[in-house]
């Protein structure tokens, strides 16, 4: 794989944000919009690992959907799990401030967290592909 340390990087802060919303509401003073938050940056910072790795530098952007937009363009197939996390790019910057914003549910956030988890190991199965 090219770039292994930089690509560990990117997965260490991945795998972080993750475990922090797979932590969930441990108190009510935890926001699911910061644990959606998280959902969204370990999404980002995977998919940005994942194009280092194949030799790609990554965007500066939260848009998970032009970093999608990237890998498809090298010819990897990006499963459907992985094309709608593009629904958490709305949680990189809008949730993080009051007042502009729906608040986020429960339920929403256990769907912000499968993506993530899914996208997660997607990822790590498309490293697993890449020559050492």
């Amino acid at each position: 794989m090219k770039n292994r340390p930089i690509v560990e990087d990117w997965l260490i802060r991945s795998r972080s944000n993750l475990c922090r919303a797979q932590s969930g509401q441990t108190s009510d003073e935890i926001l699911f919009e910061d644990l959606c938050f998280d959902c969204q940056q370990s999404v980002e910072k995977s998919l940005k690992g994942l194009l280092i790795a194949i030799d790609i530098e990554a965007p500066r952007t939260h848009n998970i959907s032009i970093l999608i937009e990237y890998l498809a363009k090298t010819g990897i197939t990006i499963p459907h799990q992985v094309i709608i996390a593009s629904d958490l790019t709305e949680f990189a910057v809008q949730t993080r401030y009051p007042g502009i914003y729906e608040p986020i549910t429960g339920e929403e956030f256990a769907e912000s967290l499968e993506i993530a988890e899914n996208v997660y190991s997607w990822v790590l199965s498309e490293l697993a592909k890449l020559p050492d």
